[in-house]
């Protein structure tokens, strides 16, 4: 049965792909088609490990090299923006010191709503982004340098792609106040959300439609053919991809966390994976300061993956999915810590203006927790984040060891949304 079992989880042409895939152009991985009855533990599971790990080097490499133009490696090989360092902490001296071996100011950016300023610099001419890191780190030893590292969305369209919606209008709203947002894409005019986004972009092109944003917000919000969690509330949405190759930055994701602390809104979905970026840590720690709880998802390249970022920073919720049996999803990936679980399969959300489909992964258990937790935390209030969260942990279904634990948390929330 185990050798059975482990000759399914090699890819094959009836695949599916629900893993962290970018909006605008990377290309589709076909990955194994996950058997209902995957057992949790041993050979089979290792096995998968190893295939999810693969498959992520191999989609990050076509993808660097597809958008060579907007995208290079950093010296870890993560994917980031192709010829921009974001440094914060940064003096006037240390500007000038900067550019004088080379390095080009290109900006000086102040974050709405976050209290956080950053610099952004290009890099010396022909020099790789790896090598221009290690250079300006020790140019400016006391200021944090990092790459604008590109986040990808831990779920998929059903065709395993995020492409933007071309032709299909936004969801809009002319006056929205609410506690609930995400940082995604931009979110379709369907029906379930119709009258209750309002959005904004941070991106070139943004706010424009992906199926990926609107599967996420139909799954907070939905009402009519696609229930959300919190039926018939509304949302504000950050797009931070739009039509750019380099969209799903960390600069990006930074400033759209910033305008949505900046209305009031008290819990944050983001739906995105990536590793950590020090502009983005302390985006997530200035909101944190601010009252805004941050709920991320593990993403779905599988445990044998670095750490997922936003999940893993201190004090953001992070979620896994579970399948119809509520077991975890194979493919889950992981964060430092585990808080919840929600249904991650067997789920149906919206996918376009007048589309609806099935999705996978853990970017589609992530809002339905997201959603709960606001009813228990309607306004920012730093003294109210915790009773919220116990309040939370009260209704969850104790899964896996009795406790909390590492793979389900402290258990399964909303497990019969979606379905």
């Amino acid at each position: 049965m185990i050798m059975t079992i482990c000759a399914m989880l090699l890819p094959t042409a009836a695949a599916m792909a629900q893993l962290a895939l970018p909006a605008g152009g990377l290309p589709r991985v076909e990955l194994p088609e996950l058997p209902v009855d995957l057992p949790q533990t041993g050979e089979a599971v290792e096995r998968l490990g190893r295939t999810l790990e693969a498959a992520r080097l191999d989609r990050l490499n076509r993808f660097v090299r597809q958008n060579r133009e907007a995208v290079d490696f950093d010296e870890n090989r993560f994917p980031a923006v192709r010829g921009v360092l974001v440094a914060t902490g940064v003096s006037d001296s240390a500007i000038a010191a900067a550019q004088d071996a080379g390095f080009k100011l290109l900006s000086r950016d102040a974050i709405e709503g976050l209290d956080l300023s950053y610099v952004r610099f290009a890099t010396p001419a022909k020099m790789s982004l790896g090598d221009a890191e290690k250079k300006l780190r020790a140019i400016l030893p006391d200021a944090e340098i990092d790459a604008d590292h590109i986040y990808f969305q831990s779920g998929a369209a059903p065709d395993g792609n995020n492409p933007p919606l071309s032709g299909v209008a936004l969801a809009t709203s002319a006056t929205t106040t609410t506690s609930l947002g995400i940082i995604d894409g931009g979110v379709a005019d369907h029906p379930s959300v119709r009258g209750r986004v309002r959005q904004n972009g941070f991106a070139k092109g943004a706010p424009s439609p992906s199926s990926h944003g609107t599967s996420v917000a139909a799954l907070m919000i939905g009402n009519g053919e696609i229930r959300g969690a919190r039926a018939g509330a509304s949302l504000l949405a950050a797009d931070v991809y739009g039509t750019d190759k380099a969209g799903g930055n960390a600069s990006a994701i930074a400033r759209g966390l910033g305008w949505l602390t900046s209305q009031g809104v008290s819990v944050v979905t983001i739906s995105l994976v990536g590793p950590h970026n020090a502009l983005l840590k302390s985006a997530v720690a200035s909101a944190q300061r601010k009252g805004v709880i941050i709920v991320a998802a593990v993403g779905n390249d599988g445990p044998a993956a670095p750490p997922a970022y936003p999940a893993s920073y201190p004090g953001v919720l992070a979620v896994t999915g579970v399948d119809r049996n509520n077991r975890a999803l194979p493919e889950a990936g992981r964060a430092s810590r585990t808080d919840f679980a929600a249904p991650g399969a067997d789920i149906v959300s919206a996918t376009g203006a007048q589309k609806k489909a099935r999705v996978r992964g853990t970017s589609f258990a992530a809002p339905l927790v997201a959603a709960r937790l606001s009813t228990f935390y309607p306004h920012q209030s730093t003294g109210a984040v915790e009773p919220a969260v116990r309040k939370l942990m009260a209704e969850a279904i104790d899964l896996g060891r009795k406790g909390h634990d590492p793979v389900y948390g402290h258990g399964l929330v909303c497990g019969k949304c979606g379905r």
